[in-house]
């Protein structure tokens, strides 16, 4: 097991890795919408917080050499079920084609007040660690 960290994605709010990577399968902890540059949440609209979040994990994924193709689980969080569709709006933007299982659940609160939080859930293939070191 090897622990993934990078200052590019906002640091761990408790006791956890922002993600870990157990054989050739990377876990990705819940990320909500943390500027990693000014430590601030991003709550201007359901979509910019979505988008902040898409971008943390991205900074994580890269940290560890994966790719959002790599992806096949991703769970959504929310606060308000109502805001499906905003964020299904920026989600389909960044899986664009075969997108991953996923899960979508209404939860009675976030950390720091989030309106959503997702978690990934990647396997590298062959293939795409390949591509990734050309």
């Amino acid at each position: 097991m090897e622990v993934i960290a990078t200052t590019n994605a906002p640091k761990a709010l408790g006791p956890y890795s922002q993600a870990v990577l157990a054989g050739s399968i990377l876990f990705v902890s819940g990320q909500i919408a943390i500027n990693p540059e000014t430590g601030e949440m991003v709550q201007s609209s359901i979509e910019a917080e979505t988008q902040q979040v898409l971008d943390n994990i991205e900074a994580i994924l890269t940290e560890a050499r994966f790719r959002f193709m790599d992806v096949v689980k991703t769970t959504i969080f929310v606060d308000d079920i109502k805001n499906f569709d905003a964020i299904n709006a920026v989600y389909a933007k960044t899986f664009k084609i075969e997108p991953p299982a996923r899960s979508f659940v209404q939860v009675a609160a976030l950390p720091k007040g989030a309106h959503v939080e997702i978690e990934v859930i990647a396997r590298r293939s062959l293939t795409a660690a390949k591509q990734f070191l050309t």
